[in-house]
This record gives structure tokens, sequence and C-alpha cells, in this order.
């Protein structure tokens, strides 16, 4: 029965959902559309035949932007829902957190 209890309780990553504070939404969401911004300028130069440095300048930009959401991101997922979890004594907390962490450090 613990088993059975346990599988309920973690559920798979695909279907897990969070309530985020809005002001926490807006700063995600305006960090991506940075993102995809500097994405689309990427591809404007190419198209348009920029000389290779400044593509890769641009790049390191667009990469840099996209570590600074990941690193936002994980800080308020540390901040909540592993302090929540923790505090809530739910089993595989800590695993979980090493495995997310293992794959981001590849």
């Amino acid at each position: 029965m613990k088993e059975k209890r346990l599988a309920e309780e973690r559920q798979p990553d695909c279907c897990r959902t969070k309530e985020r504070d809005p002001e926490e939404d807006r700063d995600l969401i305006c960090r991506l559309n940075r993102i995809e911004g500097q994405i689309r300028g990427l591809k404007r130069m190419v198209e348009e035949k920029a000389y290779c440095p400044d593509i890769l300048t641009q790049a390191q930009a667009a990469s840099s932007a996209l570590n600074a959401f990941q690193r936002v991101l994980l800080e308020n997922h540390l901040k909540t829902c592993v302090v929540d979890d923790i505090k809530a004594d739910k089993e595989g907390t800590v695993e979980d957190l090493t495995n997310l962490l293992r794959r981001l450090m590849r």
C-alpha cells in the first residue's frame, strides 16, 4: 500500500505544474522574449551573410541570457518547490533534486 501511495505522490516531471507568483511569471516571460528576439536576430544575421565573429558574439550573448534564465528558474525552484517538499517530508525530494542537477551539469 505504501508503494502505491508513493507512486501516486511522485508524478512524472511532465505532469507536474507549479503556481508561480505573477511577478516571477513576468520576469521569466520577459527573459524568454529577449532570448527569442536574440535568436531571431541570429537567424537574420546568417540570412544576411554577416561576418562569422559577429554572429558568434551574438550567439554567446543569447547563450548567456539562456543560462541566466536557467539560474533564475533553478533558484526559484529551490526556494519554493524544494523547500516546500522538504518541509512536507516528501520522500524522494533530494533524489529528484540531485537527478535534476546531474542533468543540468552535463
